[in-house]
Order: structure tokens, then C-alpha cells, then sequence
């Protein structure tokens, strides 16, 4: 009986724990998602004045270089951004899928999206109290970001981080910590430790990864999948690749059959004990309510 009990508690646990893990938003732009955009727009007038205090938005940046090859950079650097900004102890970030489905809504590419006139619309319909956003620079890479207060309207910090693109993940991490402290959020040693630590120091992985997320914001999931398996190749423990991977076969976007046998069996060694119990039942991204309160929206990363 006392056996009984412990087995009982452990598959609770086990579930617990799988479940949470991926109630994360994902990088998937689901039908739900747009829903939210299109009745979060429809509703817009009646949008009540923010409540959710220390929520940030991450926008897309702008790539001003002139030079393609950086485009991936202006979703990546929001991916690395919202990825560290998440484990940062009272900051609640808003899903970056969200902004996607918002700005396909609103008819905005990147660029309209950071315009002085619709940043603050943008935010108040994200229920964001700060946005962050900013532009790639000529030069040596240069980015520079800015930080605005919803509700004032006003521009709080200007923080701004330079160097070869190799550092990227350098130049990033310098971003983030100027922003924590303009957000006057204090952090332990250990925490700002774990905090340097990169998604990926290896370019090419990051360039994959980067290039993963916008062909699955384009629908294109199987190039998507192709895209995380060459992140994963070059870097096993780069960030959000393998769960944007595994996303995309729960979802069923993807036919697991055509993956790499050698990366499938990476994920289901780093999945929970539950694909075994009940392979039938993979569980999938938890749906997105089409209302939700500002200070409940949260990303999660596995």
C-alpha cells in the first residue's frame, strides 16, 4: 500500500514538473495567439490603464547597417534578451510570440513596430509597463536600445553595447545588465553570474537558431525544424532550440519520422519520464486565453 502511494506520488510529480515546463508560450505562432491579437486590436478603446507593474516588452530591432546578413540579428537579439530577462526575479515578460502575432495584425514590419507613434499603442495592448527596443548600427556591430515607460511615454535609457559580431553573445549580455539596472532591479553576485551566462558562444549555432524562429513566424516549420537541428549540431546546449524543436512535433507541425534519429533520441533522453508512461498523450503548449491579465503574461524557457 505504502509502495502503492509513493508510485502514485511520483507520476503526480514527474507530471507537475512536465507540465509546467511547457506552459511556456513557445515560438510558435498558433491560432489562439492571433486570436488574442485580433480581439486584443477589436478591444482596444476599452483597454484599461496598465496594472501590470514591472512587465516588460522586448521589441524587434531594426537593422540600420544596410547589410542583410544582420536581419536575422533583429529577432535573435529579442530571443537572447526575453531568454535572460525571464529568469530575472520580479520581472514578468511578455511572449514574444505575442508581439509577432500583434504585429502581423497590425500590418507593421520590424521598423513600425519601434516608430515613436506606435511604440507606446504597441506596448498598452501588450499590457507592458516598459518596452524595450532599439536599432543595429553600422561600424563595428553596434546596438543600441532604447527603454520607454509606457505610461509616460517617456524614454527612461538609452543603453548602448559595441563590438565584433563573433560577441555577440558578449555584446548582449553588456545590453542586458545596463537594462536590469536602468529597470533599478537589483540582482545577487550569483545571480548576475548566472545571468552572464551565454545562450550560445558558438556564432554559427546562433545564426541557425535566429534563422529557425523566423521561418516558423513564416509557417515554414519544416525549414524551421532543419534550422534547430543545425543550432543543436553546433551547439547542443544552445538555448530554446530543443525546446522549439520538440515544440514543433508536439504541435505535430513536423513529421518526427523525417528528424534525425541521433536528435530525437537526444530529446527524448532530456524529456520527462511521462513520454514513456503515456506516449499516446504527448502533451502539448497549453492553449492562450483570448483575455488575460497584464500581470499574468509570462514567458517560460525550458
Amino acid at each position: 500500500m505504502k509502495e502503492e502511494w509513493f508510485r502514485r506520488l511520483w507520476i503526480f510529480i514527474v507530471l507537475w514538473v512536465f507540465l509546467t515546463s511547457y506552459s511556456w508560450a513557445g515560438e510558435v505562432v498558433t491560432k489562439d495567439v492571433r486570436l488574442w491579437a485580433k480581439k486584443a486590436i477589436e478591444e482596444e478603446k476599452a483597454l484599461r490603464p496598465i496594472e501590470g507593474r514591472n512587465t516588460v516588452a522586448v521589441l524587434y530591432f531594426q537593422n540600420k547597417t544596410g547589410k542583410s546578413e544582420l536581419d536575422p540579428l533583429q529577432k535573435g537579439l529579442v530571443l537572447m534578451l526575453i531568454t535572460d530577462l525571464s529568469t530575472v526575479k520580479g520581472l514578468q515578460i511578455v511572449e514574444r510570440v505575442r508581439l509577432q502575432a500583434l504585429m502581423e495584425e497590425m500590418g507593421f514590419g520590424v521598423s513600425g513596430l519601434v516608430e515613436s507613434h506606435t511604440a507606446p499603442r504597441v506596448g498598452r495592448l501588450l499590457g507592458a509597463q516598459w518596452l524595450i527596443g532599439g536599432e543595429i548600427a553600422v561600424g563595428s556591430l553596434q546596438i543600441q536600445s532604447n527603454l520607454l515607460d509606457v505610461q509616460g511615454q517617456k524614454i527612461i535609457g538609452q543603453p548602448l553595447a559595441k563590438g565584433e559580431l563573433t560577441d555577440l553573445f558578449r555584446i548582449e549580455k553588456n545590453l542586458l545588465l545596463d537594462i536590469i539596472k536602468l529597470l533599478k532591479i537589483e540582482v545577487t553576485p550569483r545571480e548576475q553570474a548566472e545571468l552572464r551566462r551565454p545562450c550560445s558562444t558558438n556564432m554559427k549555432a546562433l545564426v541557425a537558431l535566429f534563422k529557425g524562429i523566423e521561418a516558423s513566424d513564416r509557417g515554414n516549420y519544416e525549414k524551421a525544424a532543419e534550422f534547430y537541428e543545425s543550432a543543436l549540431k553546433e551547439d547542443p546546449n544552445i538555448c530554446v532550440a530543443r525546446g522549439a524543436f520538440q515544440e514543433l512535433i508536439n504541435l505535430r507541425l513536423i513529421t518526427a519520422k523525417k528528424r534525425s534519429r541521433e536528435l530525437l533520441n537526444s530529446l527524448r533522453d532530456r524529456s520527462s519520464i511521462t513520454d514513456q508512461l503515456f506516449p499516446e498523450d504527448s502533451i502539448k503548449r497549453e492553449r492562450i486565453p483570448t483575455t488575460i491579465p497584464p500581470e499574468k503574461v509570462r514567458t517560460y524557457y525550458p
